[in-house]
């Protein structure tokens, strides 16, 4: 009896350590579940991921198959089937992927096509991890693992005992090229399957090299094999190898590609690979994602919180994509996904800034300034190699989305000290953004020549999304005449951005209290219904993008007739029912559906124009109601599970906003200098800087019921401002918490408490 009242003892009083204290010794890639959000269809997305098997930021990605070639849903979680494993750069499935082949172990008779070689496998026989994916192919008896690194990967086949045993290796289809060499156990080719975006000579050249010596091996097209054929080149090109295998018997398989050259994807295997093992590749992988992972150590009594924590983390660490190789000389190059060319220096493409710049880039700025200046560098390539800045960009300029948010992460970069890149360049660029229309309207500002002369862009000119596109040149606007002050540009010039910042005015209806489409004659469009989906919205209603108003909050408070009528909007996003007017589309896109079916009102938090929309409360002297609605988010929206989020992760920025605001802040204004305070979820955070200072954050007596703040100190001194700044974050220190079941109905609700506004 004694014996079992010590073990219960023991079990009680370590517990909290296994679920907290303990994170700061802790394998936190376990902690990271790659599976979240795969949970997904075109009709409703709970993520719409795939596991990413890769390095933060690596220019290659694995990936288990199900979906068909071409298909940008390539990873569903109830799907049965792998039909193959897939080197991949795609950043959504809305954007589709490119540069991309696969590779499969078969046993028994050799199948060729994708639908016939499908493996029946269950998630009980597979394990993902960031930097290790393992799973059992049911119809051959084969056991794959895959270790990547950032521009190669090691494949390791675990065989049954048979006369025919096989890997395949499929091109795709639109033109591809295969050798076979047996001689040096390997097979090289290039794939050129793209979804858009790419110059004509773009390939995505690969080698395998295998540790066994094949006892056949063939090419084949489309569905057949190319009997006594070991090079081929055409429309669908692959490549297959055999051997006789033993019982258990483990084949290895090295693999590396490049979009510069043949030769380059060689350098590339023997730079990242070299001569490790398997389980070498294995360990690097696993200390890359361990150390980055640490820079912010959380800990909490809640291991499932923990645990979606990490596995968000994961997510804002994968994009933007490396697009950089580097030379025999060791130097950075690149293949200009723009011109074609091979190019000096840094390049980074897979991000659409009108979802990331909110909390992706700031997050970079904040901790990881130097891959942030490469960043910045690469944006100026790309202006200097296409003409114009990138704004959703696979690998080139796509046409998705709208706005010029470049000027977004290029001042909020700078505002905030980070230095290493050409600034001159890229203010002339964003300039260039506010005249001119890109090459696809993404890119640029479509409808410029309106919003610089009448202050809008009219409903009524052919011009879509037209009050959206307002709203965020309005914030770019401001984000430039931040960026020309730091830069000491002449007034005349930042004035003129700065009147312009205001132009949300001309699009905000008096009589509604809500943003309304605008002709060109000043008559707002009628009749106008706020549950109206896209149209003059992008992706939302103007229910949501109302709040877009980033750089002057107040102004909006102003317009909405004070504060406490400010906070009763507010209100009504929870309130409203999740009533919509999906007109426009014909149908409820999955954005509609996701607001719907999340029981919060016309909240829609699975698209990003309303994501910053709850620390807004703050601006209005009610912290408290943000602090409660921030942890309904939390709570309900999110879990380390297949179907983990409510809507698009989108390259990080759903999960940037988890992060963030899991830890008790969120950049509402990038372009500024701070941050603002929410209600943070663990008892402590640690975050560490680039330069090893460390800024903590304390709450000790945070809880599910302990939501609201009473009060806080920084650097142990009262604190009563309701936003963080940077600098102070940067510099190291502590910030702690006094929370509690109740709301404060005192700290941070003076005016002078708010975070910045234009308005003063």
């Amino acid at each position: 009896m004694k014996k079992i009242l010590y073990c219960l003892f023991v079990l009680f009083i370590t517990t909290p350590l296994l679920y907290g204290q303990s994170t700061a010794n802790t394998n936190l890639v376990d902690l990271v579940n790659p599976l979240m959000g795969t949970q997904s269809k075109f009709s409703l997305s709970s993520g719409n991921t795939y596991p990413a098997i890769a390095l933060p930021w690596g220019m290659n990605f694995w990936m288990p198959q199900t979906g068909k070639m071409g298909d940008g849903w390539s990873y569903m979680y109830d799907a049965e089937k792998i039909r193959g494993f897939k080197q991949t750069h795609q950043p959504s499935p809305w954007i589709n992927d490119y540069g991309q082949f696969s590779i499969l172990p078969i046993t028994g008779k050799l199948k060729i096509d994708e639908e016939s070689r499908a493996s029946w496998f269950s998630h009980k026989a597979e394990v993902a991890k960031p930097h290790y994916y393992k799973v059992y192919l049911a119809d051959y008896d084969v056991t794959t693992e895959i270790a990547p690194t950032e521009r190669a990967a090691q494949f390791r086949f675990t065989f049954p005992k048979a006369d025919s045993s096989f890997v395949l290796v499929d091109a795709f289809d639109r033109g591809s090229y295969v050798k076979v060499i047996p001689s040096e156990r390997k097979i090289i080719g290039y794939t050129t399957k793209n979804s858009g975006g790419v110059p004509s000579n773009f390939k995505n050249y690969f080698v395998l090299v295998f540790d066994k010596a094949f006892t056949f091996s063939s090419a084949f097209h489309g569905k057949t094999l190319a009997k006594d054929t070991l090079e081929l080149k055409a429309g669908h090109a692959g490549a297959v190898v055999g051997f006789k295998t033993k019982k258990g018997e483990q084949v290895g398989l090295k693999v590396a590609s490049s979009f510069i050259s043949p030769e380059q994807a060689e350098l590339n295997l023997q730079r990242e690979l070299g001569n490790d093992s398997f389980d070498v590749t294995k360990e690097k992988g696993h200390k890359a994602w361990n150390d980055e992972l640490s820079r912010i150590k959380v800990e909490g009594d809640n291991i499932d919180q923990i645990r979606t924590f990490y596995s968000c983390l994961y997510r804002v660490l994968l994009f933007p994509r490396k697009f950089y190789e580097f030379d025999k000389a060791n130097k950075v190059v690149h293949y200009s996904p723009y011109n074609g060319e091979v190019r000096p220096g840094y390049m980074f493409t897979d991000n659409g800034f009108w979802d990331t710049f909110r909390a992706v880039f700031p997050f970079f700025t904040l901790m990881y300034p130097t891959l942030n200046s490469h960043i910045m560098e690469g944006l100026a390539n790309a202006y200097d190699e296409s003409g114009f800045l990138p704004e959703w960009a696979s690998p080139g300029h796509r046409d998705c989305m709208i706005g010029s948010n470049s000027a977004s992460l290029i001042a909020d970069s700078y505002v905030k000290g980070v230095r290493g890149y050409d600034i001159n360049k890229l203010y002339d660029a964003i300039i260039k953004n506010t005249e001119n229309a890109g090459p696809v309207s993404s890119v640029g500002r479509f409808g410029h020549e309106y919003y610089n002369e009448l202050g809008y862009v009219p409903y009524d000119v052919k011009v879509n999304e037209n009050v959206a596109r307002t709203l965020e040149y309005a914030y770019a606007d401001f984000c430039i005449s931040q960026l020309g002050k730091s830069l000491k540009k002449p007034q005349k010039e930042i004035d003129l951005y700065l009147k312009r910042s205001q132009n949300y005015h001309n699009v905000f209806d008096p009589e509604s209290k809500w943003m309304r489409g605008k002709n060109k004659d000043g008559k707002f469009q009628s009749p106008f219904n706020p549950f109206k989906w896209g149209d003059a919205f992008t992706e939302g209603n103007s229910i949501h993008y109302t709040w877009s108003v980033f750089q002057d909050v107040k102004g909006l408070i102003g317009l909405m007739g004070g504060r406490e009528a400010f906070v009763q909007k507010l209100d009504t996003v929870f309130t409203l029912p999740p009533i919509f007017d999906d007109s426009y589309y014909g149908f409820p896109i999955h954005e509609i559906r996701e607001m719907q079916i999340m029981n919060m009102g016309n909240y829609a938090h699975g698209n990003q124009p309303i994501q910053h929309m709850i620390y807004l409360y703050n601006y209005a002297g009610a912290p408290d109601k943000a602090q409660y609605w921030l942890r309904q988010v939390m709570g309900k929206l999110y879990q380390a599970s297949p179907d983990g989020y409510c809507g698009d992760e989108d390259n990080g920025q759903t999960s940037a906003w988890y992060v963030f605001s899991s830890l008790g802040f969120y950049p509402v204004t990038p372009g500024t200098t701070q941050y603002v305070i929410g209600s943070p979820l663990f008892k402590k955070a640690t975050m560490t800087m680039e330069d090893g200072k460390k800024f903590t954050i304390q709450a000790p007596a945070t809880s599910d019921a302990n939501m609201y703040i009473q009060g806080a100190t920084l650097n142990g001194k009262p604190y009563g401002n309701t936003f963080l700044e940077h600098a102070d974050i940067q510099k190291g220190g502590t910030v702690q918490f006094n929370m509690a079941s109740k709301p404060s109905k005192v700290w941070g609700t003076k005016p002078e408490a708010a975070p910045f506004s234009l308005t003063k």
